[in-house]
């Protein structure tokens, strides 16, 4: 062909490009690797820069997915032919070699499980064990021992560490033994997790039941008063104490819209309005574009409740609550502001510390589940004094991750 020359020359000019960018890259990572200085430091950075790569898989704890990614970098740094990684029930990952001993491990770990004492199995002991329980003979010149040792969960016991290798010295039973403990940190960070989710589930089962001994009975009296009065009234208040209360122990999604949480506000003070007629003043100022704004499920029905039974119902006279809603940047801002009787700044920082009376536990609750949601600056912000009213502050970020709603 013709042009075959040019085509052969613009390969090289390529593959001449691609090389120099290899070069480049290299030298920079080798400039950058020779900046820590002593060897000693290199292999310290190595050495937790492959700790930390490992430990991004872990921390949904010890799973098949998790286990197998973290097994290549953990065999890489103990330097070992071989690593697994088990739980209790079975063999979560293998990396390297001797894998013809996998059907063994879990019958060669059973005393390690239940002890969590590390175990050494010299090499030609090894094969003898294995092979008494259906594992393949390894190939001649191939024979490795292995160190089993406890991922250790707090007290328990939850699966083993294995390292292979043509001899068990005392320099690898040791780093064996480091980092299944080091797995076992990682585990119990992902069950320290789980807990907080479920913790978080828990409060907002807490909130629903809040609602029930007190709202409830108050919402029923004041209903049955209408019966005889006005009972087109007490009708349609029993419906909106129905809506109300379907909404709040609703079974399903740990979040919800701006919109529904207003809803459900509305039927709230609906309802309160009935009990304490003219004396709960009511004003909503809300931005439409933040209507859509995901917030966690429950987070300003508390706040508004915190405002009337804590403001406005020990203030004599009218009170009256204003919850605004507005459009800031990223965020959507919601204020929940009341001319109430306020309480001491003090006795709100025990409070959202944990250490009050119980009275205020739904703002607890919300400012506490902000900051797990958000980050730790992101709970609510108070402003209030005796005798001064309470504002109440919630920033949510319109740009989320997906939750259900």
């Amino acid at each position: 062909m013709p042009d075959s020359p040019l085509v052969a020359a613009a390969a090289i000019a390529v593959i001449a490009l691609a090389v120099a960018v290899v070069v480049a890259v290299g030298l920079k990572v080798l400039r950058s690797f020779r900046e820590l200085g002593t060897d000693a430091e290199r292999a310290t950075y190595k050495t937790l820069h492959t700790a930390s790569r490992a430990g991004q898989h872990l921390r949904t704890g010890l799973n098949p997915a998790g286990a197998a990614k973290a097994s290549r970098q953990l065999r890489g740094l103990l330097g070992c032919d071989g690593l697994a990684i088990t739980d209790t029930m079975g063999v979560l990952a293998w990396d390297g070699a001797a894998e013809e001993l996998k059907p063994a491990l879990m019958g060669l770990a059973a005393k390690v499980l239940a002890g969590g004492h590390t175990a050494v199995i010299p090499a030609g002991e090894l094969q003898l064990l294995a092979g008494s329980q259906g594992a393949a003979p390894a190939a001649p010149g191939a024979e490795r021992a292995v160190i089993i040792a406890p991922i250790k969960a707090s007290t328990r016991v939850v699966g083993v560490v294995a390292a292979f290798a043509p001899a068990a010295n005392a320099g690898l039973v040791r780093a064996t033994s480091e980092v299944a403990d080091w797995v076992a940190t990682q585990v119990e960070l992902a069950e320290l997790d789980a807990s907080r989710t479920l913790l978080m589930e828990a409060e907002v089962r807490a909130l629903r039941a809040q609602i029930s001994p007190h709202f409830i009975y108050n919402s029923l009296n004041a209903i049955a008063s209408f019966i005889n009065t006005d009972p087109v009234r007490a009708r349609e208040l029993v419906v909106e104490f129905a809506d109300f209360t379907r909404y709040s122990f609703r079974r399903h999604g740990d979040f919800t819209t701006l919109a529904e949480e207003l809803r459900c506000i509305d039927r709230y003070l609906l309802l309160e309005r009935a009990r304490f007629g003219e004396r709960v003043q009511v004003s909503l100022r809300i931005a439409p574009e933040v209507l859509s704004t995901v917030i966690p499920f429950l987070s300003l029905q508390p706040l508004v409740e915190n405002s009337v039974r804590h403001g406005l119902e020990a203030k004599e006279g009218p009170g009256h609550i204003t919850i605004t809603a507005n459009d800031s940047g990223s965020f959507a801002e919601v204020t929940i502001e009341d001319d109430g009787v306020g309480m001491d700044p003090e006795k709100l920082r025990a409070v959202l510390a944990g250490h009050g009376d119980g009275e205020h536990v739904g703002l607890r609750n919300v400012d506490a589940r902000l900051r797990q949601v958000y980050g730790e600056d992101n709970g609510l912000v108070i402003e209030t004094a005796p005798d001064e009213g309470t504002l109440i502050t919630m920033r949510v970020p319109k740009s989320q991750p997906h939750h259900d709603a």
